[in-house]
């Protein structure tokens, strides 16, 4: 089962812990290393972008460039540190409505619960942690730019879920977010819908009982 937190945590395997010899634990050890890894690339990355605003604002747009390709290095090297000293992995991707797509194409579930919670709109960016227990923990780090659209609550037929009707456009919104909020067809509904562009989904955000 997900336990819903700041964060969401799909727990597969809970982890056992043994009791730690005496004196200093492993965590005890590794966390200053831990802490150095971040503090100085944090502090490169702070250099570089300061670096980047004077190339901007020089007009220096090939060098600006260079810079911001350092900087997206950085912060895969950032990454790939965290994994290596905490045994994680870390994945980022865009909510596409149900999942999480990174970047190389692969879809990671969702907790519908969650999603719904947390009214992800589709098109925010999102962290995915995996430990290396097997537990996998999703965060929202970008959210797109939203905006409101009223709807008709009606029931899809050819596979008995549900869509919102809003003028010419339907919209596909979460079973988990018509159960929460007791929807029946024909009901009022308002949507998070992206600001900009035209989406599959929308995440609901309130239902208005006919």
């Amino acid at each position: 089962m997900a336990r819903y937190e700041e964060d969401i945590v799909d727990e597969v395997a809970e982890p056992v812990f043994e009791p730690e010899p005496d004196g200093e634990s492993k965590e005890e050890r590794v966390q200053p290393l831990r802490t150095d890894i971040a503090l100085n690339t944090l502090k490169h990355v702070h250099e570089a972008i300061g670096h980047v605003i004077k190339l901007l604002e020089e007009a220096e747009f090939v060098d600006a460039t260079k810079q911001l390709t350092g900087l997206i290095a950085s912060k895969k090297q950032l990454m790939q540190s965290q994994e290596a000293t905490s045994g994680a992995r870390v994945v980022e991707g865009v909510f596409d409505g149900a999942n999480m797509v990174s970047s190389e194409g692969k879809l990671y579930s969702i907790p519908p619960n969650y999603a719904s919670k947390s009214r992800l709109v589709e098109g925010d960016m999102l962290k995915l942690t995996i430990r290396g227990d097997g537990t996998f923990v999703f965060k929202q780090i970008a959210p797109i730019e939203r905006r409101r659209v009223m709807g008709c609550l009606a029931l899809d037929t050819s596979n008995d879920g549900h869509v919102v009707m809003c003028e010419e456009t339907v919209y596909k919104v979460l079973p988990a977010s018509v159960s929460y909020f007791r929807g029946e067809p024909g009901d009022e509904v308002v949507l998070l819908v992206p600001k900009s562009g035209k989406s599959v989904w929308a995440a609901v955000e309130n239902i208005v009982k006919k």
